[in-house]
């Protein structure tokens, strides 16, 4: 079983990649009438600059508004932030890899100036104050933590990605505010940088001793440890695009994600709750403080909840409101989220809340102080969502395509030049594309694009189509020139996948990808084309600094089931084709059985069917079978001390694991 590990150990959010030093030129040609192409980073280009000046007069920059609210109460903490990790050489998280943002005296030109003007409000962090008794760490992680003073310690709301940040957070709260034990955590939604750091919080023996309460929506166990499980290894590669990790901070490289900063480097942990959330306006009362949740599942996460807090009038939003136009699909890969939903969502909390709270805070990014001001923030930001879903089914109605949909559709001035609805996470482009898949899938009904060739054979035949590589370089090199870099990008990928080895091709491509990445908006999308653009100049780097997402605790909160799901997308069906295998397993420490069946290239799984003479019979506890899994405990071993019993022979075993891939993030995006 060992070959699964890589698998059970991405979560896809935690990724995190050191940044590569910059390269010199690998030498240079140049393409007809053209100019020198080399593999230089570039600055930006008079088009970029045009298009980046377009964005700075469309936009009210002389508000100030949000840096006002992002700075208010703010109590605390270091100027300076780093943060070590516990088991990595790099450090866990780190803002001071963002000086140069609160150093530069104009926006550079390599970077779109309303993603600057995001990043500069991320850049705020430490203890901030929100209400008597509220108050928030921000900056320590991607995401906030919250403070809620009860009677006797802390109700916290939402610990971060990893115990290193989760840790350096309550140390700033206690070291500022005074000390108290932590009586409550909050897990607002099943999203990894809302709950792994829970273990710098709190025990299991705080959990079963009663000091400690843990509140969460119903089904969160079962999305936190799923959502990036079964497609986990191409998503932990894809989120090292979406979050920058490969790149170096800087003007040319890693500003923003939008959301946050970045995501932290460590070890991430679960503990599973003790209160489950699944109808509105239930009431808890945890350490003296009553609070009234809202259960909103199906939006931007599976399982999520807000909740109101009546002795402060505060409103926690979760991330289903926050100071950007979030994702309806994510670029690291998820299942589609509801436009709809989301905005039923947040007109129900008006409904609810509305008339009473005079404070929207939440996961990301800074409150809302003020009955009106909060009510017309969360009014807005349902109505964007609203329109979004809303107009793709009425273009798509009219039959337009997802292509099409996503160069028409624009967002009224009314909600789209709102700071907090620029598209610094998702976009309206590619959030357009995920309302039509809800809804539709992936065809956009043209036969043409019912079985296309795959990248390769068809970038064979467009080079061919165009009259060979030079040709079609030097047509490029027009598009480039004319500052047309989308278009670029459309034509040479075709030569790269055609041709991988034409260092001009790739080159240009690859500078066509930095002008991109300098005019977006998305910090997603700055990240994935300044990440493709360097990946096709230097060649992809190993994967490094992964998080720890294997822990006990959290491969303890996998369903028995769901690891055999896991388990069957790893099995390789050719291998397994002519395989004929049973295996009766006993988990000894569940009182669970199970009978896994390999025939004709499939794996099944049953809890009540059994077989006369299974292949293998095997007895374990699954805590010794997950750390086999992981490459961890050695199952002859187990065997010899008696910790497992095998009936069938070590020979069968290891011949059924061997029907299983082993998978690792560090396959090819932008060339084959």
């Amino acid at each position: 079983m060992r070959t699964l590990k890589p698998l059970l150990f991405t979560f896809v959010l935690m990724i995190g990649v050191g940044g590569l030093s910059g390269c010199a030129g690998l030498g240079a040609s140049v393409p007809e009438g053209g100019r020198p192409l080399t593999s230089a980073p570039k600055g930006a280009s008079s088009a970029t600059r045009a298009q980046n000046e377009k964005i700075r007069k469309a936009l009210p920059f002389e508000d100030e508004h949000d840096f006002e609210l992002a700075r208010r109460g703010r109590i605390g903490g270091p100027e300076m932030l780093r943060i070590e990790a516990d088991r990595n050489e790099e450090p866990a998280w780190d803002m001071d890899a963002y000086e140069f943002i609160d150093v530069a005296t104009e926006t550079p030109d390599t970077v779109n100036p309303s993603l600057w003007r995001q990043a500069k409000l991320n850049n705020i962090h430490g203890l901030f104050e929100v209400a008597e008794g509220i108050y928030q760490v921000r900056g320590y992680d991607l995401a906030n933590i919250s403070f809620i003073e009860g009677e006797t310690g802390w109700i916290v709301i939402d610990p971060l990605i990893t115990i290193e940040s989760a840790r350096a957070a309550l140390e700033l709260v206690n070291d500022t505010l005074g000390e108290r034990p932590v009586t409550g955590v909050i897990y607002s939604h099943s999203h990894v940088d809302h709950f792994g750091g829970v273990r710098a919080l709190v025990t299991p023996e705080d959990l079963e001793a009663g000091r400690a309460r843990i509140v969460a929506p119903e089904g969160f166990m079962h999305h936190a440890v799923s959502e990036a499980v079964v497609a986990g290894n191409v998503m932990t590669r894809r989120a090292s695009y979406m979050f920058g990790r490969l790149l170096q901070a800087g003007p040319k490289g890693r500003v923003d994600a939008g959301l946050g900063k970045s995501t932290s480097v460590g070890r991430v942990s679960i503990l599973p709750p003790t209160d489950i959330i699944d109808t509105t306006t239930t009431t808890l009362t945890i350490d003296g403080i009553e609070i009234i949740f809202q259960n909103t599942p199906n939006a931007e996460a599976p399982a999520e909840i807000m909740f109101y807090f009546p002795h402060r009038k505060a409103f926690y939003a979760a991330e289903e409101a926050s100071a950007v136009l979030h994702n309806l699909y994510t670029l690291r890969g998820a299942q589609v989220r509801s436009g709809a939903d989301w905005a039923k969502w947040l007109d129900e909390a008006i409904d609810l809340f509305g008339g009473k709270f005079e404070l929207v805070f939440g996961g990301h990014h800074w409150p809302r102080w003020g009955r009106k001001e909060g009510v017309a923030y969360l009014s807005s930001q349902r109505d964007m969502y609203k329109y979004i879903h809303d107009q793709t089914l009425h273009l798509a109605n009219l039959g337009l395509t997802p292509l099409e949909i996503a160069e028409r559709i624009e967002l009224p001035d009314a909600i789209g030049k709102q700071w907090f609805n620029r598209g610094y996470y998702g976009t309206v482009s590619h959030n357009s594309k995920a309302t039509y898949q809800l809804y539709l899938g992936f065809f956009d009904g043209n036969p043409s694009n019912l079985n296309p060739h795959p990248p390769v054979e068809a970038g064979r035949r467009y080079v061919d189509l165009a009259g060979g590589a030079d040709a079609l370089i030097a047509h490029a090199q027009e598009a480039y020139d004319e500052g047309d870099y989308r278009w670029v990008a459309e034509v040479l990928k075709h030569l790269v996948f055609a041709e991988p080895k034409n260092k001009s091709g790739r080159w240009l491509l690859a500078d066509a990808f930095e002008q991109l990445g300098y005019q977006a908006e998305s910090g997603p999308w700055r990240n994935f084309y300044l990440t493709g653009a360097q990946e096709l100049r230097f060649g992809r780097p190993e994967l490094s600094g992964i998080a720890d997402t294997t822990s006990a605790d959290m491969l303890a909160g996998m369903p028995s089931a769901l690891i055999f799901d896991f388990m069957a997308v790893a099995l390789d069906g050719e291998k397994a084709t002519k395989a004929d295998l049973t295996l009766d397993i006993e988990f000894t420490d569940l009182e669970e059985r199970w009978l896994l069946e390999i025939r004709d290239g499939v794996l099944r799984y049953h809890a009540t069917r059994r077989v006369d003479k299974p292949s293998i019979r095997l007895s374990i506890a699954r805590s010794d079978f997950m750390s086999v899994m992981r490459g961890g405990a050695s199952m002859p071993k187990l065997l010899r001390a008696g910790d497992a019993k095998l009936e069938g022979g070590l020979l069968k075993l290891v011949s059924f694991a061997g029907l299983f891939e082993r998978f690792t993030p560090d396959f090819e995006i932008v060339r084959p």
